[in-house]
């Protein structure tokens, strides 16, 4: 889950800018084929992954990414990034949407 506030909760917990990071993974991913990403991007991944899923679940009380992570088998992030990114992709332009709407 995603909202407004996903890019604070993000710097807060991180310190980067959520969009930059995004742009950094998708760039990546087209150069890479997504089959070999630099522990930089999946460290990235990791902790979009990771906030998104805090907001989606706000009872769940994970208190780090290793935590949270921790509670998985192992899996694909190949398979889950593209998901990810088209999920947050689909949040932005649905709050464009709204900004359009919203200011005629």
């Amino acid at each position: 889950m995603a909202s407004a506030a996903t890019p604070r909760i993000y710097r807060n917990l991180f310190g980067r800018d959520i969009f930059k990071d995004l742009s950094k993974l998708e760039k990546d991913i087209d150069k890479s084929g997504e089959e070999d990403l630099d522990m930089f991007s999946l460290e990235l991944f990791e902790n979009l992954a990771y906030v998104f899923a805090k907001q989606g679940d706000p009872d769940k009380k994970f208190s780090s990414p290793d935590e949270w992570l921790d509670q998985f088998s192992t899996f694909s992030i190949y398979e889950i990034l593209p998901e990810l990114i088209s999920l947050w992709g689909m949040n932005i332009n649905q709050q464009e949407e709204s900004k359009k709407t919203s200011s005629n």
